[in-house]
Parts: C-alpha cells; sequence; structure tokens
C-alpha cells in the first residue's frame, strides 16, 4: 500500500479522496497501522460525513486512539490513504491546560497573531465560562477544565472535532452535564465529531452512528434513528444498548 494522508481547505479534498462527495468530512481506505512487528489497524474502510457524530467504542487496545491520533495528524507513519479536513481539532482526556497561562489565554493558545481576548470571550460564553476568564487553571473542578479544552477545540472552527475519552475523568453527574454541553456545541457548530468512548449509554445519547472496533478493523456498525433528546429507559433504547453490549463481548449475542 502506499502511504498518502491528505487534507482539504475547510472541507475534505475531493480530489486527492478520488472523486469523494463533497458531503464527506473523512474519508480513509485501506488504512493499516503497525508498531514494529504488531498490527494496531488493519485493512480498515471509513467515511465519515460533514456533520456527523460518530462514535468509536471497543475494547481496550482495539486501535480507537490510534485510529484518532491519525485524523489528528498525530502520528503518520501509515499504509493506506487518509483524507481529512485542514481545519481539526482534538479533545483528550485530561484537558492539557498551561497552568502558568488565565483561562482566557489557554482558549486561544496556538491561534496566529495576537492572543484575541474577545474571541475566547466568545467561546468561554458558549461552554458556559465567561466569568472565567481570567482565572487560574488550577482553580477550576475537572468539568470546567474539560469545558475549557472544549472552547480551545471549537475557538478553531473545526471541521472535524477529535474527541479522545474527554469525559473519562468526570464524576457520574459532571459525565452527564458535558456530555449535554457536547451535544449542544455539536448542534450549534455542525462539525463531524468523531468521539472515543468506553461508555456504551454515552454513546447510545450521542451518535447518529456507533462504530465497535476490535483487532484493528470495524468489527460492527449501528446507525441510530433514535429521536433526541434520548430517553435511556425506553425500549428501543434499551435494545439497542443489548445489541451493542453483545458485540463489545459483554452479552450473548441476540443474532
Amino acid at each position: 500500500m502506499t502511504t498518502h494522508v491528505a487534507t482539504g481547505e475547510g472541507r475534505a479534498d475531493t480530489a486527492a479522496a478520488g472523486a469523494a462527495e463533497p458531503s464527506v468530512a473523512v474519508r480513509i481506505r485501506h488504512l493499516s497501522k503497525h508498531f514494529d512487528d504488531k498490527s494496531v489497524i488493519s485493512d480498515l474502510d471509513l467515511t465519515i460525513a460533514d456533520g456527523e457524530f460518530v462514535v468509536l467504542l471497543g475494547k481496550s487496545g482495539c486501535g480507537k486512539s490510534t485510529l484518532l491520533r491519525i485524523l489528528a495528524g498525530l502520528d503518520d507513519a501509515i499504509d493506506g490513504e487518509v483524507t481529512v479536513p485542514r481545519r481539526r481539532a482534538v479533545g483528550f482526556q485530561a484537558p492539557r491546560l498551561m497552568p502558568w497561562k488565565k483561562v482566557w489565554r489557554n482558549v486561544v493558545l496556538g491561534l496566529p497573531g495576537r492572543a484575541d481576548r474577545a474571541l475566547a470571550q466568545r467561546y468561554l460564553a458558549e461552554v458556559g465560562l465567561a466569568d472565567s476568564a481570567d482565572v487560574w487553571p488550577k482553580t477550576l473542578s475537572g468539568g470546567q477544565a474539560q469545558r475549557v479544552s472544549l472552547a480551545r477545540a471549537l475557538v478553531r472552527e473545526p471541521d472535524l472535532l477529535l474527541l479522545d475519552e474527554p469525559f473519562g475523568a468526570l464524576d457520574a453527574l459532571t459525565r452527564v452535564t458535558a456530555q449535554r454541553l457536547v451535544a449542544d456545541l455539536w448542534r450549534s457548530h455542525g462539525c463531524a465529531v468523531l468521539l472515543v468512548t468506553h461508555d456504551v449509554e454515552e454513546a447510545l445519547v450521542l451518535a447518529d452512528r456507533i462504530l465497535v472496533m476490535d483487532s484493528g478493523r470495524i468489527a460492527h456498525e449501528v446507525e441510530l434513528n433514535l429521536p433526541r433528546p434520548r430517553d435511556i429507559s425506553t425500549p428501543e433504547f434499551l435494545a439497542v444498548r443489548r445489541d451493542i453490549l453483545a458485540s463489545l463481548g459483554a452479552l450473548e449475542s441476540t443474532h
């Protein structure tokens, strides 16, 4: 296979993708990734539409985070073809805030030009932290720090938002609040989202489509047509939850 990572200005680069549709944000063809002699991703194909919310589930070591890092441009030692938008942003489980910079400066960190406080303030307001612009990161709760991380991602106006276990370190109540915030931000910004998580219920609450990864491949896929906001107690929700758990080996398959 040939190695090819292409980025497009704004939306996916249709020429590099080989006549890809304008509505496609991510196109992956025959992607493989090895660490020494170990295959982590094996001949994987995947397409994500503009504005689609995709959640990636799977056991530890199945290749989820590796795939996200490749899409983020953090690992380009690959075989295959990957086409992504040029405007991408990443949120990790650890907020990765600079403790020596006030919150608003963390939001615009890395943007070209002079640090724009008004721009930072606008995105902090979006995540409910308008009054926290001048505080130090060490004074924030875990949930607040994660919201700053989201503001820092969104200030880049990404066409693709990549989230790697962003709620994993939060307590249960804060996690639910953060999930609702991400859902609201996704609707208002309209970008494609790929979320990596271990939480099946979280996936079912947020996703348009759930992908279950196993041994470096997409082993199971579910498109969700459940109305939003989703009621986790409905028979329809519980049926899909059971199907996903079965695909993860947590239950006996119903098929």
